[in-house]
Parts: structure tokens; sequence; C-alpha cells
């Protein structure tokens, strides 16, 4: 079985030469519309998806044309992609059937629902909880037709810059030994994150639900890219360390433009985008960042900073093979 309709209009291909602003109010009517597909197909992913440890089965994980949830599924094996260069999505499984379907003017209801006809077509009939989660209404998906809005251009750009950040927190990734994460895209937030975990183990009170208990069953210092939100209206690397230690806060950041602000209780390490992509050196900027956060949490936090740090933290140039 193969089925495919026309494709959408086209769309910019090239990778920009400098990094585009992408202000939250730009777009924020796509970001609604596309937040709501991704948690339509990430909320199968968490129904079909072999577990994991800190949940690592369930984001999704960039490719060289958009995000996927990669393999999933038991009597039937498929994956889920969005592509995000001709604006479609394919569902696909190891037997090669493939149905697929362009994204521009689909509400999110019709988005649902043909990600669900394309599923039943292919013998998977995920239960899922059909609703948003953690976002400001709770229409359910089938009934969602306000969402609809839908720009290409938007969208490649935030797959652009999604792919420049991912590459970045991968670069500090590979500068610890520590048990680390690998860098996903989480679909409930929209948030690009790689976290590092320390050997201690954290004890939780009775009135901490089962979700947090195993994202942060031992003491972690994640690091991330958002687009923005409420509570951060504008696109944003950033670090927290959790638990937090205390007088983390106190702690200088580099570089000059980045700083703590409160959150939840507790404090993130807070680079603007904007400072970013105008800054000299954007990637340097960035790694200095991420750097200056993570030593903050760990020297704070008590851990080995001597003994985690691998050959590639020697400098924070690239490595040149």
């Amino acid at each position: 079985m193969t089925t495919t309709d026309h494709a959408g209009p086209p769309t910019a291909r090239g990778v920009p030469t400098a990094l585009p602003p992408v202000p939250l109010a730009a777009w924020s009517g796509t970001k609604d519309t596309l937040h709501r597909f991704l948690q339509v197909v990430g909320k199968v992913r968490l129904a079909q998806a072999p577990p994991r440890n800190h949940w690592w089965h369930v984001p999704f994980h960039l490719t060289g044309r958009g995000i996927t949830s990669r393999p999933m599924g038991t009597d039937v094996v498929f994956s889920i992609d969005f592509d995000f260069v001709d604006h479609r999505l394919l569902v696909s499984s190891l037997s090669g059937d493939l149905a697929s379907f362009a994204l521009p003017g689909l509400s999110v209801a019709e988005f649902h629902s043909r990600v669900m006809a394309a599923l039943e077509a292919l013998g998977v009939r995920p239960a899922i909880r059909a609703v948003p989660f953690g976002l400001a209404d709770s229409i359910p998906f089938a009934e969602d037709h306000a969402h609809a809005e839908y720009d290409p251009s938007a969208v490649l750009r935030y797959w652009q810059v999604l792919t420049w950040a991912s590459l970045l927190l991968e670069q500090h990734a590979g500068r610890c030994l520590a048990k680390t994460s690998p860098v996903h895209h989480f679909w409930h937030t929209m948030d690009l994150a790689v976290t590092r975990f320390s050997d201690r183990v954290v004890t939780h009170g009775p009135d901490v639900d089962s979700v947090t208990r195993e994202a942060y069953s031992h003491e972690v210092i994640s690091a991330g890219f958002w687009f923005g939100d409420d509570d951060v209206p504008a696109p944003a690397f950033y670090s927290y360390t959790a638990p937090e230690p205390e007088g983390l806060a106190g702690d200088p950041l580099e570089p000059s433009s980045a700083l703590w602000i409160p959150s939840r209780g507790a404090h993130l390490a807070v680079l603007p985008y904007e400072d970013v992509r105008t800054a000299a050196d954007p990637a340097a900027a960035v790694l200095a960042f991420l750097e200056s956060a993570y030593l903050a949490g760990a020297r704070r936090a008590g851990w080995d900073v001597d003994r985690l740090r691998s050959a590639c933290a020697r400098s924070l140039a690239p490595p040149t093979s």
C-alpha cells in the first residue's frame, strides 16, 4: 500500500547563511498548530515505543529533513516522520507500506484524523489520550478546528534553527563522561534538550508524581533550547540543575548577556537566541554559556568535574577531526 496526495506549495530549500530571527510573536499561530501536530504523533510514540529509563523513549529525534519518531510498535513496526522541507507527514511500516499527506492547510482535527486513518491502514490502533498536554486549552484533537495556521517558511526556519542548536548540544554532550541522555526533541514542551546525570539518587516526597520520579531519579544538569513560551516569550538556550544547590543563581554565566531567571521555585540559566544570532561567533557564545552553566551546577552540587571531563572538553573549540 502506498498512498500520497499532492504536495503543498514549493518552499525555500537552502540553509540560511546567517541565523534567522525567530521571534515568537511572528509565528505564534503556526507554532500553536505545529505543537499540537507534534503532540498527536508524540502520544502515539508514548503508546507504542518500548519503555526506556528517564522517558528517553518518548521524544523525537532530528533527521536531514525534519524530525522522526524512530521505529516503534510490536506486531506492526512503523515510524512517523515530519518532512519540513516538503512539509509532509510520512507514516511508514517495516514492510514498506507508506502513507503520506501535506501539512499546510490542515486543522488539528484534520491532522489527527489523517494520522489515525494512516495507522489504521497499516493495522495499528494506538490507544492515546487525544487531548493537548500542558497547553492553554484542552480542546480534544478530534474537535480542534481552531488551530489550522501553518506557514511553511516559519516551519522551515524552526527546523533549521533546531538543527543548528542540536549540533551544539551534541558538541556540549561530548565534553563530559557522566551518563548523558541523547539530544532529543520533547513534543510536550516543544524544546530540545540534553541531560547529564550524577550517580546520586534523589529522594522524592510522597506528593511527587511517577513521571517526575523517573525523569529526576538522580541529580541532573540539563541544557537545551526552546522557541519561547508564556513564561519566557522569546527563543533561548537554557540550563538548570536539579535538585538546585544553594547559591547557584549567584554564580557568573558566560557570555555577559546570559542571566539567571526564577522558574517554578528554582532558577534557569538563560541565553537569549537574539543575542546569540547577532554575536560575532554564535557557536562559541552558546558553548561558553552551556559550559558555564554546567560548571556552576556541577561545582555547587559537588560533582567531580575533573574526573568527568572528556578529551573533547579540553577547549571550547570544535575538534578538528
